[in-house]
């Protein structure tokens, strides 16, 4: 009776099931109807019948059916990025290639070779064989060589990890926080640079969710309660603009936007404030309906308007229409001042423009077909390319040199005769002189800024004039790579050193090989492997490099060789190549087994929740209470990070496959030392009053105090040995009582 009860059940959980697949299904159909032909529905409708037969005996982490989640990224494609139909095809199927038996060459057969090069981008890589190599950093980097063949690739790939972020919560925590991590250190950005806003605050919040659950919930909330209160402040801020708009014939959509849970959060770490003072919560949206050719001067009509009302922040004025970003965002950006004493930012953009400020890359080709010629998007993607061709460069290289490229703000410089040229903040006369050309760049010597002579190592800012001084005699020299901050720069740099020291190494060897003639000894390819190890070098052109250098005893040479003769070098290098095919799961455990537990208990690390050997990361110190993870390290063992250290990012991001889990057990009769910051009204006894409050806290001792003051302020810092997270927030919330105390924080660094 029972079997037959649990049978009917799965019966009817499955027609629910179908049912839901069905309505996702016509969802997506009702979606691409509108701008899609019948050729391309029957094209969608084959992907979604392929991807419902491969997937339909697998299932999600959440135990829902795997196709739900093809369907919802298929919808996120249409919907919120605005692709068209071969792009929700390869969506639907972004993941039968990887998990099921259909091959690249069953998906070429069924729909054609631009399918399969889309969906080929879109597997993800089985396996990286190196230990010391990152993964993710492999995967993205492996993605955006996709990038000369197909940019969609990236924004379905965006679709994919959107709807993975939002159905986060089925995974376990350790999970969560490598994902969650990741997708703030290389997708956000990502989405962010393809003009993708929307989905990159969403990803941002997502992120937050779940590495700073406690954070997220706290800021969530306040933005709900203050929700009705700022509604009412955006009516009465936008009437008498709305009036003035339609008095002038224009055609217009006015929002209130408001920040980003995640946005906010940063701005709260960033200047030290609380949330109910963080004064831009949010940002008015006016979007005007205009014609291409007068774009431009009806945003500044709109501007004019704006300011008649309000009176402006002279030096919050961002004009990126005139020069739009390099991912294609064009806007027009004030600062003014409401009639109830606050700042607001006022947005000003056409429906163009804010097409493409939501919808990213497909927008701006859309327009782009319309008005013909390049953009700064084709110039990015290029730049893309180029940072891409260089095959030697190591994944977490390529990784560092494109987030810091491509992620940065940017600044207009200009050449002698006045052509425009952006580059990223920060950069140097050197950058400029390796934009204009790589051959100007590497003969550069110096350079006039505004004409004032500077060093390479120049930082320029916006609004310089620059021209660079060059030399024949000049050439590219290891410090430089100190004072570039392209990739381009870099990558030209790194060639050119590669290729002196090609030369040098052509030098050496002849050196090597002559003064082996007169030593009378042999230099066969089992000696040149003996030396590398000596030497401990990579291969024979680093070995031949040391002898141009002189860096090479010829009389120790062979010496060595000599001796290493009455060893058996044949077992030497048998046991060398045996330990190093050592599976990297075997190195994994070796590295965790090998640390003896040294009576310590407070922690447990690993899978299986073990009492191992320790020690704490300083970038963040980890205090117990606090939401931890343990990173192994090549030479120092395990070391305990605080989920929110500045670190975290990168590591679960480049090295997801080092992290262990790590767990605080209740530990009373130790103390770790914590930093404390506080600020306040600088008065007499202030100081009495904070340590009176530390010496009155039980089982508080103070390791240092040190104050400054200035102008009636004061700022200090403390050091004090506290047992946990709750100790100390109990401490400072002591500490804010005190009188004359404004604010007081944990530091992070002590």
């Amino acid at each position: 009776m029972e079997f037959e009860t649990v049978m009917e059940e799965a019966l009817i959980q499955e027609e629910i099931e179908k049912k839901e697949i069905l309505k996702a299904y016509r969802k997506l159909l009702r979606a691409t109807k509108k701008h899609e032909a019948k050729g391309d529905l029957r094209l969608i409708r084959k992907a979604f019948d392929v991807a419902l037969d491969a997937h339909k005996d697998m299932r999600r982490k959440s135990g829902e059916p795997y196709i739900y989640h093809p369907l919802a990224v298929a919808q996120i494609v249409t919907t919120e990025i605005g692709l068209g139909a071969k792009s929700i095809a390869c969506a639907l199927i972004h993941d039968v290639v990887e998990d099921t038996d259909i091959t690249l060459n069953d998906i070429r057969r069924m729909f054609g070779d631009k399918v399969a090069t889309i969906v080929d981008g879109l597997t993800k890589i089985s396996g990286v064989s190196d230990f010391n190599v990152s993964m993710q950093a492999e995967n993205f980097r492996k993605m955006l060589l996709t990038l000369a063949a197909d940019v969609r690739v990236i924004l379905i790939k965006l679709a994919d990890r959107l709807h993975n972020m939002r159905t986060l919560e089925s995974m376990r925590r350790d999970k969560q926080l490598k994902i969650a991590s990741e997708t703030l250190f290389l997708y956000a950005p990502l989405a962010h640079r393809l003009g993708l806003y929307a989905i990159k605050s969403e990803l941002e919040d997502l992120a937050l969710k779940y590495t700073e659950p406690e954070v997220y919930e706290d800021i969530d909330n306040k933005l709900k309660e203050t929700q009705r209160k700022r509604q009412r402040f955006v009516n009465k801020f936008t009437l008498p603009i709305m009036e003035s708009l339609t008095e002038q014939g224009f055609q217009f959509d006015i929002k209130g936007r408001t920040k980003s849970v995640y946005s906010i959060h940063k701005k709260m770490k960033k200047q030290g404030i609380p949330f109910e003072e963080v004064y831009d919560l949010f940002a008015i949206r006016i979007i005007i309906d205009t014609p291409l050719e007068q774009e431009k001067a009806d945003c500044w009509k709109v501007y004019s308007i704006v300011t008649d009302h309000y009176v402006p922040s002279p030096d919050r004025l961002r004009d990126w229409i005139s020069t739009p970003r390099a991912n294609g965002y064009e806007s027009l950006h004030t600062t003014v001042m409401s009639g109830s004493g606050q700042w607001v930012e006022v947005q000003i953009r056409t429906r163009r423009m804010d097409d493409i400020a939501e919808k990213g890359l497909a927008a701006h080709w859309k327009y782009k077909e319309k008005s013909g010629g390049e953009s700064n998007v084709d110039e990015w993607l290029g730049q893309i390319r180029e940072l891409l061709e260089n095959p030697d460069q190591s994944a977490l290289d390529f990784i560092d040199d494109f987030t810091m490229n491509f992620f940065a703000d940017e600044i207009f410089v200009f050449t002698p005769r006045g052509e425009l040229r952006k580059l990223p903040a920060n950069a140097t006369a050197l950058d400029f002189a390796f934009d204009i050309h790589s051959e100007v760049g590497a003969h550069c010597i110096g350079a006039k800024v505004n004409n004032k002579l500077v060093p390479l190592s120049h930082q320029l800012k916006s609004g310089d004039q620059v021209e660079v001084l060059t030399s024949s005699k000049q050439k590219p020299k290891e410090d430089w790579l100190n004072y570039v901050v392209t990739g381009r720069s870099k990558t030209k740099i790194k060639q050119s050193l590669k290729e002196e020291r090609r030369k040098m190494a052509d030098d050496g060897k002849e050196i090597f090989e002559r003064k082996f003639k007169q030593l009378k000894l042999q230099p066969d390819e089992k000696t040149i492997v003996k030396l590398q190890k000596y030497y401990k070098v990579q291969s024979s052109q680093d070995l031949f490099y040391l002898v141009a250098q002189n860096k090479v005893d010829f009389k120790e040479i062979k010496n060595f060789l000599e001796e290493s003769e009455k060893t058996s070098w044949y077992q030497y290098f048998k046991n060398r190549i045996s330990s190093g095919k050592k599976k990297q799961d075997d190195k994994r455990t070796e590295i965790i087994t090998n640390f003896k537990s040294s009576g310590k208990d407070e922690l447990l690390i690993g899978d299986n929740m073990e009492k191992l050997d320790y020690t704490l990361a300083k970038c963040c110190n980890p205090i117990p209470g606090d939401d931890v993870f343990g990173f192994i390290t090549i030479n120092d063992g395990i070391k305990i990070h605080r989920v929110n250290c500045p670190n975290a990012i990168q590591l679960m991001s480049n090295y997801a496959y080092r992290v262990v889990k790590a767990k605080w057990t209740s530990q009373e009769t130790i103390s770790f030392l914590a930093g404390i910051k506080v600020t306040g009204i600088d008065d007499m006894g202030i100081v009495n009053n904070i340590t009176k409050v530390i010496s009155n806290e039980l089982h508080v001792n103070m390791r240092s105090i040190s104050f400054d003051s200035h102008d009636g302020i004061f700022d200090g810092t403390i050091m004090v040995y506290v047992h946990d997270t709750a100790h100390l927030t109990n401490l400072i919330k002591n500490l804010k009582k005190a009188k004359g105390v404004k604010t007081v924080e944990r530091i992070t660094t002590v």
